[in-house]
């Protein structure tokens, strides 16, 4: 409660469950962009929840902070191995806290960026096509839209006017 609290007067949205079980089903079912996790929490500790969260297939990352009256070296190598991405021990501090959580914010916003440069790299340079993890080629909008949230509309710039309009005069002069 301290910690949803702390969050919620530093403009933070705060999803509070009471333990591991409905953690886990709360994040079947939304995406969240952070999730902190107790270690030791009823019916599902936060060990089972990272690693259960590591293995879900989803297309965005979730930063996963384990909050732990644990201490140590052992301790924290075994949350890292389960998946969470930052330890803190308790009780926390409030502003270390949040610090911690504009770096997960900033790491986010980067792996998003690293994600739609590696969705733009393979790219055919004869027909524009893009080749997807599967190794498929599709048009380079259906890629785009299936991966963004961009939305295409189709035109004819000037200059690709203008050589249309070369090429069919010398098809037809060709023609003749």
């Amino acid at each position: 409660m301290v910690l949803g609290v702390t969050l919620k007067k530093r403009g933070h949205e705060v999803v509070a469950v009471e333990n591991g079980r409905k953690a886990w089903e709360a994040f079947k079912k939304d995406y969240f962009h952070v999730l902190i996790a107790d270690w030791l929490m009823p019916e599902m500790d936060g060990l089972a929840l990272c690693r259960e969260i590591r293995k879900w297939p989803q297309e965005n990352y979730t930063y996963l902070v384990m909050l732990t009256s644990l201490e140590g070296k052992t301790n924290y190598i075994e949350a890292m191995d389960a998946g969470a991405d930052d330890f803190l021990t308790k009780p926390f501090d409030a502003d270390q806290l949040l610090a911690r959580i504009q770096v997960a914010g900033r790491i986010l916003g980067l792996r998003k960026h690293v994600a739609k440069l590696e969705g733009l790299l393979a790219i055919c340079a004869s027909c524009k096509k893009i080749r997807d993890i599967e190794g498929n080629w599709q048009r380079l909008e259906n890629y785009i839209q299936l991966h963004s949230e961009a939305r295409f509309t189709h035109g004819i710039c000037p200059g690709c006017y203008e050589k249309s309009l070369r090429d069919d005069f010398i098809a037809e002069k060709l023609a003749k």
